[in-house]
């Protein structure tokens, strides 16, 4: 990555993009992102206005552009054409972009779901993703982040909740990794300016070897809002039928869908240890305890779950 002109982000207005932007903005970084809305004005950040499936805007972003990162992407949808649209043809766009204003590096995010396709359709959407970056002939870099916590979450907000209740049902036996949100910040921007990151695929995590199993880290989640939790592992045809019961009842507003509940289920989503970062480019500085009991002094001072 050269420094002759700003980093092009899409996604910025997300829980990592956001953190992104906070981590740029310690670095001292230009930025120019993408948002589907008016947005406003914050120092260093150039907002424009537009989505993935809009050509005209991609092409503002990127233009004079010394580096795309590239985070936007659908993470819940009720059909195989929600997933395609937002990840496949959406990723499909910003590279048409980079490639036509000669923007070389590209970091995008994926997931670890990409690894098993064959499992939900927004793996499978995750991972056609990466072929096209891999395919792209830019300078890409791929990360595949694990589940990802930290202030201002929803996703992961559910199983803070349910510990302020003394009960954290959890997916059948496994193992999963996890991220700090800030530190991921930190590894999609140090990736920009690194060539140890170029045409590599990386699963970055806390440090953990081999991820929590799902018990364990129900139980840490439990710690960090000063309860004690029972962590009983669902059997995957009841995570299956609780995910057709939350469509029944909240139709488009469901959390739990039947494809996300394909994966939850599966029983390894640790990161691989082949495609753990190079300690020389990045290393997290996050101890899992400490950012859980972080990010839940951050929900109870926001008042989404109730003070100890």
């Amino acid at each position: 990555m050269t420094a002759s002109g700003p980093v092009a982000i899409t996604g910025a207005t997300g829980f990592v993009g956001q953190a992104v932007l906070d981590e740029a903005d310690r670095r001292g970084l230009a930025v120019r992102a993408l948002a589907r809305r008016d947005m406003a004005a914050r120092e260093g950040v150039e907002w424009l206005r537009g989505d993935l499936q809009d050509a005209a805007a991609l092409a503002r972003l990127v233009e004079g552009a010394s580096a795309v990162l590239h985070i936007a992407g659908v993470v819940s949808s009720h059909d195989k054409a929600g997933f395609h649209a937002g990840n496949v043809e959406g990723t499909a766009n910003v590279i048409a972009a980079a490639q036509g204003s000669g923007v070389q590096c590209f970091v995008a995010v994926s997931s670890l779901s990409a690894r098993e396709p064959g499992l939900s359709d927004y793996g499978a959407s995750k991972r056609e993703a990466e072929l096209l970056v891999e395919a792209s002939g830019l300078d890409w870099t791929l990360v595949r982040p694990p589940a990802i916590y930290g202030p201002r979450d929803t996703e992961m907000f559910d199983l803070f909740r349910a510990a302020r209740m003394g009960v954290v049902p959890m997916p059948p036996a496994g193992r999963a990794s996890v991220i700090h949100v800030d530190d991921l910040a930190r590894l999609l921007l140090d990736c920009l300016a690194s060539d140890m990151a170029r045409h590599a695929v990386f699963e970055p995590d806390d440090g953990r070897a081999g991820g929590w199993p799902h018990g364990d880290l129900a139980r840490a989640i439990g710690h960090a809002v000063g309860k004690r939790v029972w962590a009983p592992a669902m059997p995957a045809a009841l995570v299956k039928l609780a995910a057709r019961a939350d469509v029944l009842v909240r139709g488009n507003k469901a959390r739990l869908t039947p494809d996300r509940a394909q994966y939850m289920v599966h029983p390894d989503w640790a990161c691989h240890a082949d495609k753990a970062v190079p300690a020389a480019l990045w290393k997290p500085r996050i101890d899992t305890p400490e950012g859980l009991a972080q990010t839940a002094a951050w929900y109870a001072a926001e008042g989404w779950i109730a003070k100890n």
